[in-house]
């Protein structure tokens, strides 16, 4: 088993997470239930697919969580995008910048652990 707190993938997809909880605190009421949700569920699911996956005993369990938590994180740069279109927040510098960089981190982590 991992330890998922020194991989540098974990510690950006958890500042994803918050930095979502915080975008989307401008959001409308009514779309609590909507792209709120929905933006918050995909960022938590980033971490913790990550995290799941460290726990598992193979290489190939850990890389099937780690391509979750990618697609996961996909999810959010769409959502982030969708709802600054939507003129539910003003687009977020920090979020995005994050978003790019745990992508990259990521899909290198991905690779890595594929050539093995």
């Amino acid at each position: 088993m991992r330890d998922h707190t020194k991989l540098r993938a974990f510690v950006l997809a958890d500042e994803i997470a918050l930095l979502t909880y915080r975008f989307t605190t401008s959001f409308p009421r009514e779309e609590q239930f909507g792209l709120t949700s929905q933006m918050r569920r995909a960022a938590v699911s980033v971490p913790s697919n990550i995290v799941e996956g460290c726990g598992r005993q193979t290489e190939a369990d850990f890389l099937r969580f780690l391509n979750i938590a990618y697609g996961s994180l996909r999810e959010v740069e769409y959502q982030a995008s969708l709802a600054t279109r939507l003129g539910f927040a003003t687009e977020n510098a920090e979020l995005q910048n994050k978003l790019t960089e745990t992508s990259k981190v990521l899909a290198s982590l991905i690779r890595s652990i594929r050539k093995s």
